[in-house]
């Protein structure tokens, strides 16, 4: 799939926006389908099957998490980025906990919504073919062998550490909500602190500077993040 040329569908109820947005899009090449509500946004995610989803949440009909929530639900993996206001950190976990791909604050710059689209659609290809070394950076991968390298000399990490390293490189460029990684990496609900600390344990071992990480990025409130170049 060529970036450039995806069909993005954009949901959202208010006319600037689309019109900003299908300008912006048009002008880099990607087809653009409209939709105003909830409704007639999973009509035409089932119809026209889009490379990608831009997803208000606060639509006329229904809430932008329910759009998200029947989508999943029908086992429909579009990647889903979301449109939310900057005080609704809570908005923005519980789209990311049901199974979007990624968020952008009003107002955004149109920079930061290619760079966000760009990732959602290469994780997509990722997840199609994940290749078994995965590098960003200095940063190297063996998922087959689980050894992980920094630039070029091998990095000892704990198997808790792995297990997040791994489910982080699975979704590169994608945030996890604490929620997510604590799930998958100790099986269920505990305490976020654990997390932390482990998380503090791994850029220590992979970040030139553990206090301005350039891999492992934290999304306040929210969770993490994968660089992926």
């Amino acid at each position: 799939m060529n970036a450039n040329a995806a069909t993005i569908l954009i949901v959202d109820d208010e006319p600037p926006i689309l019109r900003l947005l299908r300008t912006s899009l048009v002008s880099q090449g990607f087809q653009v389908i409209e939709a105003m509500n909830g409704e007639t946004a999973l009509a035409e995610a089932g119809r026209s099957s889009p490379d990608l989803v831009i997803l208000d949440l606060g639509l006329p009909d229904m809430d932008g998490l329910d759009v998200i929530r029947t989508l999943r639900s029908a086992g429909n993996a579009v990647p889903i980025l979301v449109l939310s206001s900057r005080s609704d950190e809570k908005g923005k976990v519980e789209a990311l906990d049901l199974g979007a791909d990624d968020y952008v604050t009003k107002p955004f710059g149109t920079a930061e919504l290619f760079a966000r689209i760009r990732a959602a659609l290469r994780h997509r290809l990722q997840q199609q073919g994940e290749p078994p070394v995965f590098r960003s950076g200095d940063l190297e991968v063996d998922l087959v062998r689980r050894i992980v390298r920094m630039r070029g000399e091998e990095v000892k990490l704990t198997p808790k550490e792995y297990d997040i390293l791994r489910m982080l490189v699975a979704h590169a460029g994608k945030v996890l909500t604490h929620r997510m990684l604590m799930s998958e990496v100790w099986g269920g609900e505990t305490d976020v602190q654990y997390l932390r600390i482990y998380v503090r344990q791994l850029r220590q071992k992979i970040e030139t500077n553990p206090e301005r990480p350039q891999y492992i990025l934290t999304e306040t409130g929210i969770g993490y993040r994968l660089k992926m170049e």
